[in-house]
């Protein structure tokens, strides 16, 4: 015997309640770095970063429309989308701090183009900007993928449910980068 589910009944959705329901489902934190017109170093952390295509290699993040760091990064016409690792998530708030404190310090070297690859990171994709979508209060941020290394022993730092938290595979589960 199977059981008859009813549809339920349309609601109002505020974003306090989209919110709550998406936060159920993880997302890898990544921070999405370029240069400033001074050629310094700009960064910040993006919870909405995905693949797009495998041909040609396309990947792509969302960016509030009020972002202050998103104009240097788009003006820079590319930008290196670092996966951050477990053992990284002070990385997180530092990025979506203060601009001024988010580069002190802290490790890195140059992608191709030019923007920072964050030391330990677990993945970095080097990008040039393809185009940029209106995407309601967002915009979509859509690159061209030009150069990527992975280092397949670290975890990714993940988002869920408004806290962060490790990746750890089922067993039998983990192909350890392999395709």
């Amino acid at each position: 015997m199977t059981a008859s589910l009813s549809a339920p009944e349309a609601v109002d959705v505020t974003s306090e309640e989209f919110r709550r329901v998406l936060g159920h489902y993880p997302t890898g934190v990544t921070v999405v770095t370029a240069r400033d017109p001074d050629g310094g170093p700009v960064g910040m952390t993006i919870g909405s970063f995905t693949s797009i295509s495998l041909e040609p290699a396309l990947v792509g993040f969302f960016v509030a429309r009020t972002s202050s760091t998103f104009p240097a990064i788009r003006d820079f016409g590319s930008f290196c989308v670092n996966v951050v690792a477990d053992g990284q998530h002070e990385l997180c708030t530092r990025f979506a701090g203060p601009a001024a404190a988010r580069f002190q310090w802290l490790d890195w070297s140059e992608a191709p183009s030019g923007s920072p690859v964050i030391e330990d990171a677990v993945a970095w994709i080097d990008c040039a900007t393809e185009r940029v979508d209106d995407a309601g209060d967002h915009l979509l941020v859509v690159g061209r993928v030009t150069a990527l290394h992975a280092e397949p022993r670290r975890r990714p730092l993940l988002f869920f449910r408004g806290g962060l938290g490790a990746f750890a595979p089922l067993p039998g589960t983990d192909r350890g980068g392999a395709r």
